[in-house]
């Protein structure tokens, strides 16, 4: 009989996490800014959202994908892109 020690773990298992998630049953535009957006308007949608990953049961499972995938564009885990970027830079 094979072993199945060494194969992967169910894809359900590895982000099974996102379920609790607080924005779940949200507008995923709160989270990624539209084409052109700018200045106070940008500011506040990111605070907005910052907020809600604030009070996230699974804040941290959600910034740990963004940082290991590279997440390009939106806020993860209460952090916004360009504080990503400046993290991995940093780094």
């Amino acid at each position: 009989m094979a072993s199945i020690v060494r194969l992967p773990r169910p894809l359900a298992d590895i982000w099974d996490w996102q379920r609790n998630a607080a924005c779940r049953d949200l507008d995923s535009a709160m989270f990624f800014h539209p084409e052109g957006e700018r200045g106070i308007s940008r500011q506040r949608r990111e605070d907005r959202a910052k907020e809600i990953c604030a009070g996230c049961p699974v804040r941290l499972n959600c910034l740990d994908h963004s940082l290991r995938v590279e997440e390009p564009y939106g806020i993860w885990g209460g952090v916004a892109e360009g504080e990503r970027e400046a993290s991995r830079r940093h780094r």
